[in-house]
């Protein structure tokens, strides 16, 4: 993938930023274009796997700029500012569940409300310790919604978390180019990481 304009939303699931950030900056060094937006929790929260300002600062270095972390700045995302796709990654429960009822009170879902309004691909890189339980449905009822898509994704630790799922970050990039040609990169479902 090479030359898109991409919008990057990223909630709070800490413990997988790590992960995430080389893949990031192997699409910024393809000559794409990212766009941060940060819900509101990853734009303030300081946690043991990350301080908040250390996060904003990797993610500026890769993307090159300052990201939204306000939902008047998201709006534009719509028509105004049109990106060719649109990343949760890392897509928490609590996003999941909010997208799939249409609620928009973070930079995040604003922003993938807004680019929705375009008919283009948003690609959800799911990371929740409920997918499976109290998620499952919203997990479902996103799975064959128009225009959206996952990165493959599995149950992170089966024993000791048996309803956690978490994206496999290494197949970003291919999902982002499958959902570009709007279809699903199969399988969704992986064997465990």
């Amino acid at each position: 993938m090479k030359n898109k304009k991409i919008g990057l939303c990223i909630t709070g699931s800490y413990c997988t930023f790590a992960k995430l950030l080389p893949h990031l900056k192997t699409l910024a060094d393809g000559g794409n274009e990212l766009y941060p937006v940060f819900s509101f929790a990853v734009a303030d929260t300081d946690t043991r796997f990350y301080l908040a300002a250390d996060f904003r600062k990797d993610i500026v270095a890769i993307c090159g700029r300052e990201p939204v972390t306000t939902i008047a700045g998201a709006e534009p995302f719509g028509p105004a500012n049109p990106m060719d796709i649109m990343m949760i990654a890392p897509c928490t429960g609590n996003t999941l569940a909010k997208l799939n009822h249409a609620i928009t009170d973070t930079p995040v879902l604003m922003a993938a409300k807004a680019h929705l309004r375009n008919g283009k691909p948003l690609l959800i890189a799911v990371s929740t310790n409920d997918g499976l339980s109290n998620n499952a449905k919203n997990l479902g009822e996103l799975l064959h919604k128009k225009n959206i898509y996952f990165v493959p994704f599995s149950q992170d630790n089966y024993i000791d978390k048996t309803n956690s799922l978490v994206a496999h970050y290494e197949l970003l990039e291919e999902a982002a180019d499958a959902a570009l040609q709007h279809r699903q990169l199969q399988p969704v479902i992986k064997e465990r990481l």
